[in-house]
């Protein structure tokens, strides 16, 4: 259940950052908004790994090639895109195509990577994203084919990527990522922006950059490392559905704004498909194969190993043996339920 509060909170978190991002757009460049957002992300967390000692193992060599390549799509090539295709969209529009991450990366999760996507969350996700579509579909004017719209599409496409590629490294220490994440992608879209246009926007605008980045990117990101930890990427990935929906209740309760035909119905089939992923029951007998791997952990029944001296009290991370096991209980697709159908 903890993993649903993560994807939760890291959905509603980025989802209220995007409408922000769009304000700022007015005062710097979208290249420079990418990159100044991902510096904030990186710079905040960092601070925040000064005063907090961190119990979750690091990256090693063997995750740096998915770090990279999770880096460059969703750090360096979507936040671009997106910055970019808001500049030339609407807010509806922008709402509505942002609804492509959790469907392309549930799509990937299970095309490419085989996780598994049973019928209970697929009509749930289904049931998610059409409540998304029905709140921000635009009131005016068709979509079409406008650049904008595009570029969104592409940084969703990059985003679901990255999405995928993080669980990989789920393992490791989620603030480390999300901190060396925004650092790296952040400092290489603010160096090509501002050298393509050297001038430096106003301090409070950096700030506040500084501040959405922080807030919709780091601790985002850092939750839904989290949340892919606990219950794989299709279910993260459609959990991040809800994000428009997150935002409408926000501006409702806090901006005044009224409450519409569309907000109603999204929220009844948003609704209808979070009961179907909050009660779903995967339960069957399955083999735990041999493995061996490092990170944070308790002593439940996955984890019955002997340890080496000075290995500190629960939860703890260090490099432990699993046994082949066969057993049966309610499991999603997390660190040791990676298994075949």
């Amino acid at each position: 259940m903890i993993g649903i509060v993560y994807a939760l909170v890291s959905a509603a978190l980025f989802g209220i950052s995007a409408p922000v991002a769009k304000l700022l757009l007015g005062d710097v460049s979208p290249w420079a908004l990418a990159g100044l957002l991902y510096l904030g992300s990186g710079c905040g967390l960092a601070l925040v790994r000064l005063f907090r000692k961190s119990q979750e193992t690091q990256l090693s060599r063997a995750d740096l090639p998915w770090f990279a390549a999770a880096t460059l799509a969703g750090g360096v090539v979507g936040p671009v895109l997106l910055m970019f295709g808001l500049a030339q969209s609407s807010a509806a529009e922008a709402s509505l195509l942002l609804n492509l991450e959790s469907v392309l990366t549930l799509g990937i999760a299970w095309m490419v990577f085989k996780e598994n996507v049973d019928w209970r969350l697929m009509i749930g996700a289904v049931a998610i994203v059409a409540g998304a579509l029905v709140l921000s579909w635009p009131k005016d004017a068709a979509i079409g084919f406008a650049w904008g719209p595009l570029l969104i599409a592409g940084a969703c496409l990059a985003w679901g990527i990255d999405n995928n590629l993080t669980r990989k490294v789920a393992a490791s220490d989620p603030m480390q990522i999300a901190m060396l994440k925004g650092l790296v992608a952040g400092s290489v879209n603010a160096a090509l922006a501002f050298s393509l246009d050297p001038v430096l926007p106003q301090f409070g605008t950096i700030a506040a950059a500084g501040l959405v980045g922080f807030l919709g990117y780091g601790v985002s990101l850092t939750l839904f490392v989290l949340a892919l930890r606990h219950l794989g990427t299709a279910r993260t990935g459609a959990y991040y559905a809800l994000a428009p929906f997150i935002g409408a209740g926000v501006a409702i309760l806090f901006l005044g704004e009224s409450i519409s035909l569309a907000f109603v119905a999204g929220g009844i089939l948003m609704a209808i498909g979070l009961w179907l992923h909050l009660t779903e029951q995967h339960v069957h007998e399955h083999a735990h194969e041999a493995m061996e791997h490092e990170h944070l952990h308790v002593h439940d029944a996955h984890h019955q190993h002997v340890h080496e001296p000075g290995v500190g009290p629960e939860p703890h991370a260090h490099r432990h043996q699993h046994a082949r096991l066969i057993h049966r209980h309610p499991h999603y697709p997390d660190l040791h339920h990676r298994h075949e159908h």
